[in-house]
């Protein structure tokens, strides 16, 4: 299968980029820019492409989309690039960086993109603090003197499970958006504590549609541990972690692709 996975050159985008290349899957990978990329693929030596671009501005995701199109057609695209913490950044569209990669790039990648076979969204139990009333999403009226990143970030999360079940609706194509928990990245920190090897399996089986994956044409994925199962050995079950019900409504999904369209002149193909 060929996956193309944004934000794979570090943290768990890389990590599930070179377990995918191991088990034999063309993998490209993206990197922001050329520096990064050559981190990437000299990490991950079996990565069948590499492709950089810019997903914190409008122009940068729409060149992105046409370079990663000559790539494809794709069994599955994993919507993992995000920032977390930091100051507002203010792009040449006059938006926060982080609204722009977090919310904007995988929605105008979806629109622009041909459909692959699998659309995942990496999202975060954070998302449970985003404001669901979808209130000013580019930060427009509140402005940078008011910019909160970790509310940034929550709405931004809410958003990727949204995306999901709208995007699910709107192609029929099997989606996914998918919780990694709080593991020991660079975004996540030392202090982590969940199963980073967990979280990587599960991207994996996600980007792949195997296992649990398999039985759901869309849904919400956190990740995969380990249970007794007698003598028959180890099992492999999922963790349910709760997801806003917001999520799943469907005019909220339409109002947030409404907004979407208007900031960023991009419809949802009909």
């Amino acid at each position: 299968m060929r996956i193309l996975i944004t934000g794979s050159s570090d943290g768990l985008g890389l990590l599930t980029a070179k377990l995918l290349s191991q088990r034999s899957h063309q993998v490209i990978l993206h990197a922001r820019n050329s520096s990064r990329a050559h981190d990437a693929t000299t990490a991950c030596p079996d990565a069948y492409a590499c492709i950089t671009g810019d997903l914190s501005t409008l122009s940068g995701i729409r060149a992105f989309a046409q370079e990663a199109d000559k790539h494809g057609p794709y069994g599955a695209i994993m919507h993992n690039a995000g920032l977390f913490r930091g100051p507002f950044r203010r792009t040449e569209d006059g938006l926060p960086a982080l609204v722009a990669v977090n919310t904007l790039a995988p929605y105008i990648l979806s629109c622009l993109m041909k459909t692959p076979k699998r659309l995942i969204f990496v999202s975060s139990g954070l998302h449970q603090n985003g404001n669901a009333g979808l209130n000013d999403i580019d930060w427009k009226q509140r402005g940078e003197g008011n910019w909160n990143d970790m509310q940034a970030y929550a709405d931004s999360k809410l958003h990727n499970i949204m995306f999901a079940f709208g995007f699910h609706r709107r192609f029929g194509i099997p989606t996914a958006s998918v919780d990694p928990g709080w593991v020991k990245t660079k975004m996540g920190g030392e202090n982590a504590m969940d199963d980073l090897d967990a979280a990587v399996e599960t991207f994996a089986m996600v980007c792949t549609g195997e296992g649990a994956a398999s039985a759901k044409e869309v849904g919400h994925f956190y990740q995969m541990e380990e249970i007794s199962a007698g003598e028959e050995g180890q099992a492999q079950s999922y963790t349910n972690r709760s997801l806003r019900q917001e999520a799943k409504d469907v005019e909220t999904q339409e109002k947030l692709f409404k907004i979407l369209e208007g900031i960023t002149g991009v419809k949802v193909p009909e």
